[in-house]
């Protein structure tokens, strides 16, 4: 894969020392110290709808989290619906198959849906093809094997998940999952909307929002570690 075919949105990738990737550091900060503290391992990214970021704000902290060498990092795509990780990366030239088709071929290991992104110490996990029903798919327990899997062979494990709003994957996902960060996009996502999505995760398991697209001074990733501070935030979003 050359750097030249992926987005410039992927700052954490083609431009990791820049202000914008600084951004994603600090979210990988977060999760560094939670990992320490708590044991966080699986976290997933979600959003309240379509269109706020969430696949780029994966693809960024996978990659921020992959730029300490001996650190093994791992990035889900577990948008059965809407996989998108492979374009943004640019790895659809290279078609081959993914969770999707590991969840249905329990002969098919993690390691078969793997592909090694070595200039970026990044492994990937493609959505595959497209189960005739996702959310079958989604509760399988074959999901909870390759997610347990993926643990123990990995430091991080970054997953690309559907939007809460109107779906119900995230919430068969979430007890395969540490935490959860919900990207909301400024001046898009409509209030009423991130509180629904805020809603219908465990309290406990929320590691914090993302304020994405936000044009002030220290534009960027934001991540709220409570709900007090994401609820500050979520005010603005509308």
């Amino acid at each position: 894969m050359r750097q030249a075919t992926l987005s410039t949105h992927l700052v954490s990738l083609v431009a990791p020392w820049s202000f914008e990737a600084e951004q994603y550091r600090m979210l990988r900060h977060i999760v560094e110290q939670r990992h320490k503290e708590a044991g966080l391992c699986v976290m997933a990214v979600t959003s309240a709808t379509v269109g706020d970021g969430k696949t780029t704000t994966a693809i960024n902290l996978a990659g921020a989290l992959a730029q300490t060498d001996d650190v093994r990092v791992l990035l889900v795509d577990a948008d059965l619906r809407r996989g998108a990780i492979t374009e943004h990366l640019g790895l659809g030239a290279a078609p081959g198959p993914g969770l999707a088709d590991a969840i249905g071929d329990p002969r098919r290991s993690l390691g078969d849906v793997t592909r090694r992104c070595a200039s970026f110490n990044l492994s990937v996990v493609p959505a595959g093809a497209r189960p005739a029903s996702p959310y079958e798919a989604l509760t399988s327990s074959r999901l909870g094997e390759l997610i347990a899997e993926a643990r123990c062979g990995h430091d991080y494990v970054v997953l690309d998940t559907p939007p809460l709003v109107r779906l119900t994957d995230c919430r068969v996902i979430e007890k395969w999952v540490d935490g959860f960060f919900v990207v909301v996009a400024a001046h898009k996502t409509p209030r009423k909307l991130v509180e629904e999505a805020l809603e219908i995760i465990d309290p406990a398991k929320l590691l914090g929002i993302v304020f994405n697209r936000d044009d002030r001074v220290f534009a960027g990733a934001f991540a709220a570690a409570d709900r007090r501070t994401a609820k500050a935030r979520r005010q603005g979003s509308e």
